[in-house]
């Protein structure tokens, strides 16, 4: 591992040697890469405390020392990228995630004593936490470095061998990855490879001792069954479309800010996004009112303020509009938040809208959003709104406003989600203590903190067996002896 480390140059203007220079040669090459890890952890497969801990000091200065390129990869492929929202979305979080696991490693890594049955003592029991060898990351579009980095972190502070496919959607992103982690880690140890969807599904053939795969649920199902060739256990971060109800005596001005937020943080590119929310029928007035005053508070001039991000391209773009043409010309009822204005497909600035109470068969209510358009359902009892999520898939979150603790523990024990957030929006993510996944179609498997290392861990289960063996009186050829000691063992003697 190497430990001078210097930042690299301007992404867009250095063009590292990828994979997918090479088409004939991408299935050979990802094995060679895949084979010479898979060497290398044979070599050395329990990395010590000390190892682990400098691999992640290398990937945390890596990040501290490129914080101007990342910035300016996000924007070059998203066409503008808020620097405050690549600040606070991928750095703070990657940098306190891998804080955290320094913090708490050396616990994690402790073997775990375990009780023996009485009739076996004094033999000793004991699970030990054991690397799994090499592990595949594909991140997604929206988050393209943190979505990288997080993950990252979990495998080796785990002591694993980590291959990384970054999107194909964000090339700068995934050219400057490839140059930083060369620059701190042997490609026997963390290796990025580029390429597009064949590579991609060349990626999942791979035979994995785990891959996590972060995207739709869609590809989600492609990425399982050509994992399933190899049985490589899979971590699946889905997404889907997250709920939020609000209180009948809520604050709603309270509620809104916290809304807005979380739903136009990255123009609502955001797996954990709201996607629709769900007020009380007499207070949608107030509701509408008051998201379109915190919006223009917010972002006066979306169209031009650099606070405000631009849709990932041109074809996600056309997707969204497509959304609310669809779902008007079925009914529903569109509030633009500036009327006067118009999104600009050039610079793919999509202006913020809500959509009340669009029908069932719109394409709206079918999809995730991945967008600025927020869908208004309104609610007349509680348990309507609760019965309402439960007859659609789970999703990957949930957010409840209410002071009424009542109200509260109903939600969180009448449905099912892979986090809740109460009071606030996206919140539940950024916590390295909590687990953070899906269930259902938004995905199985959880990482972050502790459970990232869990999931990237082998826990061995190992039992030493003593001199002394009561065993002994229960082997062939079995006596009378044998025969009252296995009825002593289930209480019958």
């Amino acid at each position: 591992m190497n430990h001078s480390i210097s930042s690299v140059a301007d992404p867009a203007q250095v063009r590292p040697v990828s994979l997918s220079d090479q088409p004939q040669a991408q299935p050979s090459a990802l094995q060679a890469i895949f084979e010479q890890q898979t060497a290398a952890f044979l070599e050395q497969p329990m990395p010590s405390l000390e190892e682990r801990l400098r691999a992640l000091d290398d990937l945390e200065q890596l990040v501290r020392s490129h914080i101007p390129q990342i910035q300016a990869a996000l924007d070059k492929d998203f066409g503008h990228r808020c620097e405050e929202e690549t600040l606070m979305a991928e750095i703070v979080g990657s940098l306190k995630a891998c804080t955290y696991a320094k913090r708490h490693l050396k616990r994690w890594m402790k073997r775990r004593r375990c009780a023996v049955d009485i009739n076996f003592k004094p033999a000793r029991a004991w699970v030990m936490p054991q690397p799994l060898g090499v592990v595949g990351v594909m991140s997604p579009w929206n988050y393209p470095f943190g979505l990288v980095i997080k993950p990252l972190i979990a495998a080796l502070a785990a002591g694993n061998r980590v291959m990384i496919k970054p999107s194909e959607m964000a090339p700068a992103v995934g050219r400057l990855l490839q140059l930083m982690l060369a620059k701190a880690f042997k490609p026997s140890h963390v290796c990025v490879v580029e390429g597009d969807q064949q590579l991609a599904r060349q990626f999942t053939e791979l035979a994995f001792n785990h891959l996590l795969f972060t995207g739709s649920t869609s590809v989600g199902k492609q990425v399982m069954a050509a994992a399933a060739a190899n049985l490589t256990p899979l971590t699946l971060e889905l997404g889907g479309k997250s709920p939020v109800i609000i209180d009948e005596h809520f604050d709603m001005r309270r509620a809104v800010k916290s809304i807005v937020t979380g739903k136009l943080l990255n123009a609502g590119q955001t797996c954990t996004a709201p996607d629709y929310v769900m007020v009380p029928k007499a207070r949608q007035a107030e509701f509408v009112e008051a998201f379109s005053a915190q919006v223009r508070h917010m972002y006066p001039d979306p169209l031009h303020s650099p606070d405000y991000t631009s849709i990932i391209n041109s074809r996600h773009f056309e997707r969204l509009q497509g959304y609310c043409d669809d779902a008007i010309g079925r009914g529903a009822q569109q509030h633009q938040v500036y009327p006067q204005q118009l999104s600009c497909a050039q610079s793919r600035r999509l202006l913020p809208t809500l959509l009340i109470d669009p029908p069932e068969d719109a394409r709206i209510m079918q999809d995730e959003i991945f967008g600025p358009l927020l869908i208004v359902v309104p609610y007349e009892h509680l348990t309507a709104a609760v019965g309402y999520i439960n007859q659609r898939p789970r999703p990957l979150a949930l957010y409840v406003f209410t002071d009424d603790r009542s109200v509260e523990d109903y939600v969180l024990r009448s449905t099912v989600a892979g986090g809740v957030t109460i009071n606030d929006t996206l919140l539940h993510y950024t916590q390295e203590s909590l687990p953070f996944g899906g269930v259902g179609n938004s995905g199985f498997g959880a990482y972050h903190g502790e459970r990232g290392f869990q999931a990237f861990s082998h826990f061995k289960p190992v039992f030493r067996q003593s001199r002394i063996n009561f065993l002994d009186a229960v082997r062939a050829p079995y006596t009378s002896s044998s025969r009252w000691f296995l009825k002593k063992m289930i209480g019958m003697a």
